[in-house]
């Protein structure tokens, strides 16, 4: 994954590597959830938009990322006050950090690799980093809208002007038995180089069972921008339809 994220970060890097709304409605996800301040862990922060958003909004934020994109975030920081802001360009499944956190953060990119993988994970978000009455709040693939993608092409042509340089292609597939979704992006001009992202997908049964023996139990989730609790609910199953990941949030077992 090093790879990938690092090739497409340099890509996509002049486009995305900012702070927008998106990262903003993530800082009153963590208010949301009652963390109005307080030390907060956030693990693949890509080029680091929102572990800057959440530092300039009060946090004391610790951001960890395996590629290259993390070198970004410090473009990024500007007037970041000094000390609320530690950048780590390293593995999560590696790393040693101190202390624990208030929230440990995962927004879009949770199900790299097995299922042992992610509850390796989760094992450390509860026994390592996250302070008792603390919240993981984690955004999990969705597999209904990510098999109805199956097949699925896209050409993206250069626009220098919105920051994107390149010519890519990109296709996504999607296993039912493995509920896992590849995506594959290649410069046009380089077809024999193609790199993928697999990414396994959870409904949230599928993720209250992963939860098990990891510590966390899932409280409820986001869909869009309404929390349900992770029992059925009326209008919980088409959102569902309509969106490709939702946030879980956890918390430790009792």
């Amino acid at each position: 994954m090093r790879e990938f994220y690092s090739k497409t970060g340099s890509w996509w890097a002049r486009a995305d590597a900012r702070v927008t709304d998106r990262d903003h409605r993530r800082v009153r996800l963590l208010r949301e959830h009652g963390v109005e301040s307080g030390d907060v862990l956030e693990l693949g922060s890509g080029y680091g938009a929102t572990a800057v958003a959440t530092a300039k909004a009060g946090y004391f934020v610790t951001a960890v990322e395996i590629s290259d994109r993390a070198h970004q975030a410090g473009e990024l920081a500007g007037d970041v006050a000094p000390g609320s802001l530690t950048v780590h360009n390293a593995d999560f499944y590696e790393i040693a950090l101190p202390g624990k956190f208030d929230v440990v953060c995962y927004w879009n990119g949770f199900g790299i690799g097995s299922d042992a993988d992610q509850r390796r994970l989760l094992v450390r978000v509860a026994e390592e980093w996250l302070r008792p009455g603390g919240v993981a709040l984690i955004d999990v693939f969705n597999p209904f809208v990510w098999a109805s993608w199956d097949g699925d092409e896209e050409h993206l042509t250069p626009d220098p002007a919105a920051g994107y340089d390149h010519d890519l292609r990109e296709v996504t597939r999607f296993d039912p038995v493995t509920c896992t979704a590849t995506d594959t992006w290649w410069e046009t001009s380089n077809p024999a180089e193609p790199i993928s992202q697999t990414l396994r997908c959870y409904t949230p049964a599928d993720l209250s069972l992963l939860l098990t023996g990891t510590g966390l139990t899932l409280t409820s989730i986001v869909v869009g921008d309404q929390a349900f609790s992770p029992s059925p609910q009326p209008g919980l199953g088409a959102l569902l339809r309509d969106n490709h990941e939702y946030l879980a949030v956890l918390r430790h077992d009792g």
